[in-house]
C-alpha cells in the first residue's frame, strides 16, 4: 500500500531524507520514529504530496507521488502535527467543509460527519467553535478531518499530542479499528503507545532508516541473544549451576537491584531463535526449586531508540 524506494529530499546542500526505502502493507500499523530533525515529518509530507522529493520513488495506494499526486491525495488522510483547523468555524461546519473539498458525495456527507464525530468523541462539540476547543479536542477534530473521506492510507504526525490518558486510549483503539482495512503510518514521541499500537517500527536518524522490524526482533538483534527472566524460591547458586548445564544456555546471572527479602531473580541468555523456557522450567523443577515466574525479557523500545539514535542531535 506504501512503497518507498531510495527516496531523497534535499534543501540546498542539506539532505533531510537520504535514500530511504521501506514498505507498509494494507492492514498494518507502522510507527515512524526518530529524534527531532531526523526526517520523519519531511518523509510524511513527501508521501502526502505536500512536498516534492528530490530523488527516488514512492507509491501510495497504488499511485506514484510524482505522476499522480492528486490521486494520492484523494486516497490518503493526513494529520499533521498541528491540526489544520479554521478557528472561527464550528466543528460540524468545518468537517462539512473538509468533506466537500475532499470529494465526499453530498448525499453521504451528513452520515460521514456524524460517524467521524462519534468515532472521535466530538458529538457533543458539534456546534462549538474550533478556536474555543481545548488542545485535546482540536487534536480530535484534526483526526476527524483526516478520516472524513474514508481514505485507504492514513498518515499521522503525533496523533495523541495533547490528549489525556483516557483520550489516548480511545485514539489507540480508533487507530486499530481504522487499520483493519487500511494502512496506517504514524509518528510519535510517546514510545509506549508505539509498542501497544504498532505492528512494526521504522527508526530514522540523520535522514536514514537505521532499523525496521518488530520491537522484539530489534531487541534480539541489538542484544545478540534472547534473554529470559526467572524468579525462583530457592537457592540461587544451585539454580544457576543447573541452568548453566542446559544445552543452548550462553550465560546466567543474578538480577541486580532487588530487595534483600525478595525472591532471587535470574537472567538467562540464549541464542536468538531458540525458546528454552520449557527446558529451563523443567531444569529448575528437577532441582526441587520453586519457579515463581518465567518470562522473555528484551530491550524496551526506549532503550532501542536510544541505542540507535544517540549520535543524533535533538532539540
Amino acid at each position: 500500500m506504501i512503497e518507498v524506494e531510495h527516496l531523497t529530499k534535499r534543501y540546498g546542500s542539506f539532505t533531510a531524507v537520504d535514500e530511504i526505502s521501506f514498505q507498509v502493507r494494507q492492514g498494518e500499523i507502522v510507527g515512524f520514529l526518530g529524534p527531532n530533525g531526523a526526517g520523519k515529518t519531511t518523509t510524511m509530507r513527501v508521501l502526502s504530496c505536500f512536498l516534492s522529493a528530490s530523488e527516488g520513488s514512492a507509491r501510495v495506494a497504488g499511485y506514484d507521488i510524482f505522476e499522480d499526486p492528486l490521486e494520492v491525495k484523494r486516497r490518503i488522510g493526513y494529520l499533521p502535527e498541528t491540526p489544520p483547523l479554521y478557528m472561527d468555524m464550528r466543528v460540524k461546519h468545518y468537517l462539512g467543509f473538509v468533506a466537500k473539498i475532499k470529494g465526499v458525495p453530498k448525499a453521504n456527507r451528513e452520515g460521514r460527519i456524524a460517524r467521524v464525530m462519534d468515532q472521535c468523541g466530538l458529538s457533543d462539540r458539534a456546534d462549538q467553535l474550533c478556536g474555543h476547543l481545548s488542545r485535546g479536542y482540536r487534536q480530535r477534530v484534526g483526526l476527524a478531518q483526516a478520516i472524513i473521506h474514508d481514505p485507504d492510507v492514513i498518515i499521522m504526525d503525533e496523533p495523541t499530542a495533547g490528549l489525556d490518558p483516557n483520550q489516548v486510549r480511545e485514539v489507540r483503539h480508533l487507530i486499530q479499528e481504522l487499520a483493519e482495512k487500511r494502512t496506517v503510518i504514524l509518528s510519535t514521541h510517546i514510545l509506549p503507545e508505539v509498542e501497544m499500537t504498532c505492528h512494526r517500527v521504522l527508526i530514522i536518524a540523520n535522514g536514514k532508516i537505521v532499523a525496521e522490524d518488530r520491537t522484539e526482533n530489534l531487541s534480539e538483534k541489538l542484544m545478540g541473544s534472547r534473554r529470559i527472566y526467572l524468579e525462583i524460591s530457592g537457592e540461587a547458586e544451585k539454580a544457576m549451576a543447573a541452568i548453566q548445564m542446559v544445552p543452548g544456555v550462553q550465560q546466567v546471572f543474578l538480577a541486580e537491584g532487588r530487595a534483600e527479602d525478595a525472591p532471587p531473580g535470574l537472567y538467562v541468555d540464549t541464542p536468538v531463535g531458540d525458546d528454552l523456557r520449557a527446558a529451563l522450567a523443567a531444569c529448575v523443577a528437577k532441582q526441587g526449586i520453586g519457579l515463581l515466574e518465567i518470562r522473555q525479557e528484551g530491550m524496551s523500545l526506549e532503550d532501542i531508540f536510544h541505542e540507535l539514535t544517540t549520535e543524533e542531535a535533538t532539540d
